[in-house]
């Protein structure tokens, strides 16, 4: 959702990589190497992990069978995830449950 594919290819080689590959696990049903749900974004919210040179993270909802929507992905850069990130995330999931309920 919004600018997450284009933020996503903004991660490092290594990054990008790994985090695909735990997008695609996700897809295809099992869980990722290193996720934490995030509840306080919205129900079935998860956290994906990723551990390169930095830290980057995914934010995403597969609570729908047919999708997975990314939500955020952005560069960690200190201990606590930045109350922007959170809230853009927050954001977005509203949004598409708005989309999905239809007029």
């Amino acid at each position: 959702m919004g600018s997450s594919r284009r933020d996503l290819r903004g991660f490092s080689r290594l990054a990008r990589f790994a985090a695909g590959e735990a997008l695609l696990r996700v897809q295809v049903g099992l869980p990722p190497p290193d996720a934490k749900p995030m509840p306080a974004i919205g129900p079935g919210v998860a956290e994906i992990r990723v551990h390169a040179v930095q830290e980057f993270r995914v934010i995403y909802v597969a609570k729908y069978i047919e999708v997975v929507y990314v939500l955020h992905a952005f560069e960690k850069r200190s201990q606590r995830t930045r109350q922007g990130d959170l809230e853009l995330a927050r954001a977005r999931f509203r949004l598409l449950e708005r989309s999905r309920q239809g007029p």
